[in-house]
């Protein structure tokens, strides 16, 4: 646990004073991960009531800023909270156990569904509950994107921006890939109120996203292909899995073939319906194309940044949620429960 030192709690707090036992915090962020329907605001809002407002970890204005935070990063802003809490009460690994207990039953149960999928033909005999899920999982987007806009899009610049990428999206047909980073290039031209550094700052995972993409064109094996397929999703996606989506279904789909347009809204119809991030689509894929195998390869490699940057970065990320307020993250706090 040496590494832990100066990357764990805020150093104003006694170091163990508020740890608790890697078991209790891994059954916690289990029972977070068979409790998380909904979807990422439904997730976040059941981490917020109990880790925040009730255990009070840590305060409320520190938790909203390390959110934004989170939500600027690649990787579901649900599951790098739960790595960061997990790292507030038991160090490296307890945010491991914390990442791996909210993540496990979605996978188990995408897994499940995928064999069945494939050797039990359920594409067929369950053709209209895929229908009916396909429909319910386009309303719960289409409310996410509004959900989302209502509350990033707070002023002109931002509401232009929006307009023009949609455009650019459906009628240009415009990958997100240069709509992302240039959307975000250009709001800071407009605004120029925070200098180069933060901007600088953001596009860190930039040269080894290049690489990754590079490597992706390299003929490797097909598990190798896979994982890094998912290690590219899970670094270049910003914005959880609203944007991994359309990611791997252009690359599954359209520019790799390993599954039809039926079969991958099918498993995005199995992902809406489970307990876990919808970027657990990635395991049914995974599947589908590599068996077994490749269904562990990409779950790892779209999940890697996700536990990586809270673990390895917590010092730095919890410095820029407190640049104007004070952790206190242990003050006032009860004993946390063995959930």
């Amino acid at each position: 646990m040496a590494g832990d030192q100066g990357l764990s709690a805020p150093a104003a707090n006694p170091r163990g004073s508020c740890r608790d036992s890697l078991g209790s915090i891994f059954l916690r962020f289990l029972r977070f991960g068979l409790l998380a329907w909904g979807g990422p605001a439904a997730q976040i809002d059941m981490i917020t009531r109990e880790c925040v407002e009730e255990e009070r970890w840590v305060d409320e204005e520190t938790f909203r800023k390390t959110l934004a935070v989170y939500q600027v990063l690649p990787g579901p802003e649900a599951h790098e909270l739960c790595v960061y809490l997990g790292h507030l009460r038991g160090g490296r690994r307890g945010a491991f156990l914390a990442g791996l207990g909210f993540m496990l039953p979605g996978f188990l149960l995408m897994l499940g569904l995928s064999v069945l999928y494939v050797a039990a033909g359920l594409d067929e005999r369950l053709d209209e509950v895929f229908y009916g899920l396909k429909a319910a999982v386009g309303a719960l987007v289409a409310m996410a994107v509004v959900r989302l806009g209502r509350k990033f899009i707070d002023d002109l610049p931002l509401l232009i921006l929006a307009i023009v990428s949609f455009a650019l999206t459906v009628f240009a047909g415009a990958g997100f890939l240069p709509i992302l980073p240039g959307a975000g290039l250009a709001y800071w031209l407009w605004t120029a109120g925070g200098g180069p550094t933060p901007v600088l700052r953001s596009f860190a995972v930039a040269p080894a996203s290049a690489i990754l993409v590079v490597a992706g064109a390299v003929s490797v094996s097909l598990t190798a292909e896979i994982l890094l397929e998912g290690l590219k999703a899970g670094l270049v996606t910003f914005g959880g899995a609203y944007t991994v989506i359309p990611f791997l279904q252009d690359s599954a789909v359209e520019a790799k073939g390993w599954l039809t347009e039926g079969e991958f809204l099918d498993g995005l119809a199995m992902a809406g319906a489970l307990p876990a991030p919808a970027i657990i689509i990635s395991t049914f894929v995974g599947y589908l194309t590599g068996g077994l195998v490749g269904g562990l390869a990409i779950t790892f490699g779209i999940f890697l940044p996700a536990f990586v940057l809270p673990i390895f970065f917590h010092q730095r990320l919890v410095a820029v949620a407190r640049a104007r307020g004070r952790d206190r993250s242990c003050s006032g706090s009860r004993p946390a429960s063995s959930g």
